[in-house]
């Protein structure tokens, strides 16, 4: 997917959910569980199958549910921002932005990662704070600086909000809106948020040898030989799939200010071990060419930036990664196909029901 309007996406999604009931029955009791059959999940070439939760099978309705509250500003204290605003479908997911703008204009300290393929992360966040993806939907509502809403606050509007709540009904029954309810509907529909079959996928995965460019091809050698880019180390290939990250934390020296100190400590902050600070987690390189700029503080703006960072063996600092070794030896034809290579990682995305975007 290249760009696509946010109101057209949505209306896609819905339109491909078509097969909504019309009559809400009463709520399970205990815990919020989809009153609706169970809808599987398409994944493209180049990709595993989805994890789904026990808890929490998609179903059409709570798929349609989850698609409403994305691109609802209803979640936001101030009706200002959806989780649309930072993860835009028209810039792959993200906002483009080096860090996200919140409520009453407060920017953030961090690059708002892709949701595509989110779904596939064992640990959510770039400090991995959260360990699934309802978990993630409940961070951004709450955070003072991004949408400054409190559990009771967004339970209590979209409870009171008739359109909202007949949805809600629809998808678990009768009952009040809960914030389990709202983040399991978000989390069910960025479960369908996934992108593979890309140029590089039909050449690896496909048979299709004229997928990737010359440039691609010399440039996935260079990703994947261990004596040149090795990329691979962080950037997963597999045989039958590839996520392109390996769900860890590295220290880069990415953030570092003019007295050589970590700015932000990263998945230190969350774990309290020594050798975490300025870790972050690998992010995955699929769509990379649509979700400039890089890196968790947004510091690099073009992916001939990030190669040229890494070349650099990144920034020196008691913490940085041992994988992490200057490429000055990399020529400049091969620094070019690098970044030709991360280009044909751009894919498609297939929205709920099948059909494509």
């Amino acid at each position: 997917m290249s760009t696509v309007d946010s109101r057209a996406y949505r209306c896609a999604v819905l339109m491909a959910l078509i097969f909504l009931t019309n009559c809400a029955s009463p709520a399970p009791a205990g815990k919020a569980i989809p009153t609706g059959k169970t809808i599987s999940i398409a994944t493209p070439l180049g990709l595993p199958a989805v994890p789904i939760p026990a808890d929490n099978p998609p179903t059409a309705e709570t798929v349609a549910l989850g698609a409403e509250l994305y691109f609802s500003r209803l979640l936001s204290v101030d009706d200002s921002i959806s989780c649309a605003t930072c993860h835009d479908p028209k810039k792959a997911f993200t906002d483009n932005a080096p860090v996200s703008t919140g409520v009453r204009g407060q920017q953030g300290k961090r690059n708002a990662p892709t949701v595509l393929n989110a779904a596939y992360a064992k640990l959510q966040f770039w400090d991995g704070r959260a360990d699934t993806l309802e978990a993630q939907a409940a961070g951004p509502m709450t955070n003072p600086v991004e949408m400054g809403h409190s559990n009771e606050g967004a339970e209590k509007r979209l409870n009171e909000n008739p359109e909202m709540k007949r949805l809600f009904d629809k998808a678990y029954g009768r009952g009040p809106v809960t914030m389990e309810k709202i983040t399991k509907a978000i989390a069910s529909f960025e479960r369908f948020l996934v992108s593979g079959n890309s140029p590089f996928d039909r050449f690896m995965y496909g048979g299709q040898r004229d997928a990737l460019s010359e440039p691609a091809r010399r440039g996935l050698e260079v990703f994947r030989n261990p004596h040149k880019g090795n990329c691979v180390a962080c950037h997963t290939i597999q045989d039958k799939q590839a996520l392109f990250t390996d769900d860890k934390f590295h220290n880069l020296g990415v953030g570092m200010n003019a007295q050589g100190e970590l700015t932000d400590l990263g998945r230190f902050n969350e774990t309290k071990k020594e050798g975490d600070q300025g870790a972050f987690r690998t992010p995955t390189l699929r769509n990379i060419a649509r979700t400039a700029p890089y890196m968790h503080d947004g510091s690099q703006k073009t992916l001939k930036d990030v190669v040229d960072f890494y070349v650099g063996g990144g920034n020196s600092n008691p913490y940085r990664d041992k994988e992490i070794k200057a490429l000055e030896f990399l020529t400049k034809q091969e620094r070019s196909d690098l970044v030709a290579f991360m280009e044909s990682l751009n894919g498609e995305v297939i929205l709920p029901g099948g059909r494509e975007q």
